[in-house]
């Protein structure tokens, strides 16, 4: 606890924004058609087993793609996993950054990026309050559709759904963890937080395993907090408590390429040995860390620690 607040002292208090404000033509544009969940169509694009879906929903069009290994077992259980991009970003740039294909394809999984939405005259998002609290979309209904989709095409495996997402993305995945009963087993945020919304009203039905990986230098969605985003401590805290964890951490420290100290900290002895875990970068920003630029490969960190655990807890 010294290194960090020793390391704190380079946060000043910032407004919460919630990632990239790159965008491209994958937007959702509102329809006049009545309403249709189960048009879905999915095409492929010129990047090998990656699959644009499209689809109306609440009366807007929207879409996903999934990334599907070519040697993918079909006769097994796949687990699912959801990549949720930043505000103002899109589900292609997501895709890009994280390459979760080597991932994908070494472990039998399946790969979910949605594209979020543009309506209430904001830019790309994902509505879990705050800043996003004057959007109307349905996106944890948008999300439970996907899931409804994907049990139609293949062997499923229900206990295994998990979400990652990269800023307004990681809020996104905390905000699903609280509101979609008995379907995420493990959620992760990168540079993402939990909006008061999201933390006030929070009520998952079972013990959920969540891993934070936050910059101290996050001047986007700080780590002390503002008033649209709970404090990386607070959320932290939420999760050790609900899941009956003990207080203290098991603290691994790392350097850093330049030579500062990561702090791991993993919260042990929850209920059904699921895992509260975070990683603190002191030199890492609002960004998506690689091991080349930050000692961290935050997709495979984020897959390391999802993979361990199924909606009953950690896999024997």
């Amino acid at each position: 606890m010294k290194i960090r607040e020793l390391l704190l002292v380079t946060i000043v208090i910032s407004s919460c924004g919630g990632g990239s404000s790159n965008s491209n033509n994958d937007t959702n544009t509102p329809i006049t058609q009545t309403p249709d969940s189960t048009n879905e169509t999915c095409i492929n694009t010129q990047i090998s087993n990656f699959k644009r879906c499209n689809l109306v929903h609440d009366s807007i069009e929207r879409l996903y793609y999934i990334y599907e290994p070519q040697n993918l077992d079909a006769s097994i259980s796949i687990p699912v996993l959801f990549a949720l991009h930043g505000y103002g970003s899109t589900a292609m740039r997501h895709f890009n950054y994280t390459n979760y294909e080597p991932i994908a394809d070494a472990n039998n999984l399946i790969v979910i990026y949605p594209q979020g939405s543009t309506n209430s005259g904001l830019n790309t998002h994902w509505n879990n309050g705050g800043w996003t609290s004057k959007s109307t979309s349905k996106d944890i209904e948008f999300i439970d559709t996907i899931i409804d989709f994907l049990k139609a095409k293949i062997s499923l495996d229900q206990t295994r759904i998990y979400s990652s997402g990269m800023s307004n993305g990681g809020y996104m995945s905390y905000h699903l963890a609280c509101n979609l009963d008995n379907t995420f087993a493990a959620v992760v945020s990168v540079t993402g937080s939990m909006t008061p919304d999201t933390y006030d009203n929070c009520s998952p039905s079972h013990p959920v395993s969540a891993m934070q990986i936050h910059g101290l230098l996050d001047y986007t969605v700080p780590y002390i907090g503002s008033s649209g985003s709970k404090s990386i401590e607070d959320v932290i805290s939420y999760w050790v408590n609900y899941n009956s964890c003990n207080n203290d951490p098991e603290t691994l420290i790392k350097y850093s390429n330049n030579n500062d100290l990561i702090s791991i900290d993993t919260y042990s002895g929850c209920l059904n040995d699921v895992n509260v875990k975070l990683i603190l970068h002191p030199e890492m920003g609002h960004t998506w860390p690689y091991t080349e630029s930050y000692n961290i490969d935050a997709s495979q960190e984020i897959w390391d620690f999802v993979s361990k655990y199924d909606l009953y807890g950690l896999i024997d």
